[in-house]
């Protein structure tokens, strides 16, 4: 940690300097470096001063029998703990792409107004545990159900190894309840898929080809102003050998959104560089990976009871509501726990 701390104080001398923004590109790297170590330094340096001074004023409370002082210096351990377990995790988080902002899809599943609905409850929890982390959300694209809802939508995640976390909720996301949209309430099952991709950067090169691309033009569905609404300025990517297709109509222009859309494209396409390089070297290692993409990972019962549970690490919460208010540290931290 010493030589973390170290680094942090040669980058905030670096970008004290005059010529700092010279060169915007490697200054930015500086300031993401430095974020990233702060991370790690800030919080070490709060813990290490929180448990020193309960290590110093543990002995006088029990010594004067001060009964209040001591519950409130164990609670102060006890949550000395926790945030040191979340370091703990935090620490897995070693991969090429863990610290990357990144973009966050979600598209809804067989279902109509029922699937959509899901998509936009989702939606819904993944901004506000964005927002718990303090995490910068935007709004990249979305496509809004016939009736209510989501068909699909993509979120831009900004903040401390975003990506890292947010890799764990990849995967198909199964909903039980009985349907509002039910006039004779009947239970209904829901399914949404989620994507995550990580945000590249500009020091890494990923090469398309013109002829691999098919670009199509469309009006934005969304708040935004006249030229928003009344021109053809939304644009989808399809990348032909790869299938991937990205959009975004959140920019005021075509060309604007042209190179959101080319942004996310190589994001997705580095992303599945970096996964087929560390699947070729897993299968060499032996290893078995458990994470597909397009494999259920969580089911939400709303009734006849409320649970939510993993189905790869088995970490289960009877607080539906608090889950889909965005408490889902919980299954993130197993997840990263089992699979790493």
């Amino acid at each position: 940690m010493a030589s973390k701390e170290a680094r942090v104080k040669e980058l905030e001398t670096l970008m004290e300097e005059n010529t700092f923004w010279n060169n915007p590109e490697q200054a930015q790297q500086v300031i993401n470096e430095c974020r990233d170590l702060r991370a790690w330094t800030i919080p070490y340096q709060e813990l290490s001063k929180r448990f020193e001074d309960c290590k110093a004023l543990l002995p006088d409370a029990y010594e004067l029998n001060e009964e209040s002082l001591i519950q409130e210096l164990l609670a102060d351990l006890d949550s000395v703990e926790k945030v040191l377990s979340d370091l703990e995790v935090r620490r897995m988080l070693s991969g090429e792409m863990d610290n990357k902002d990144c973009y966050l899809t979600i598209n809804s599943g067989a279902g109509g107004t029922e699937a959509c609905d899901w998509a936009h409850m989702l939606s819904r929890m993944y901004q506000r545990w964005a927002a718990k982390r303090g995490w910068k959300v935007e709004i990249i694209d979305f496509v809004d159900g016939e009736v209510v809802g989501l068909k699909s939508i993509t979120m831009r995640f900004q903040g401390s190894y975003a990506y890292g976390y947010a890799k764990a909720e990849k995967g198909v996301h199964r909903l039980v309840r009985i349907s509002p949209f039910d006039s004779n309430a009947k239970r209904h099952t829901s399914f949404a898929s989620v994507d995550v991709s990580p945000e590249i950067t500009t020091d890494i090169q990923i090469e398309i080809r013109p002829d691999d691309l098919r670009i199509d033009t469309y009006r934005s569905s969304g708040a935004g102003g006249q030229h928003v609404n009344k021109t053809d300025s939304a644009v989808r990517l399809t990348h032909i050998p790869t299938g991937i297709v990205v959009s975004c109509q959140n920019q005021r222009s075509q060309v604007q959104n042209k190179e959101a859309c080319f942004q996310m494209l190589r994001s997705k396409l580095y992303e599945l560089e970096v996964l087929e390089r560390e699947k070729a070297i897993n299968s060499l290692k032996g290893e078995k990976m458990d994470n597909a993409w397009g494999s259920q990972i969580r089911n939400y019962v709303f009734q006849p009871y409320t649970l939510v549970k993993d189905t790869r690490t088995k970490a289960e919460s009877g607080n539906i509501q608090a889950v889909m208010d965005g408490e889902i540290d919980e299954f993130v931290n197993a997840y990263l726990k089992e699979f790493g």
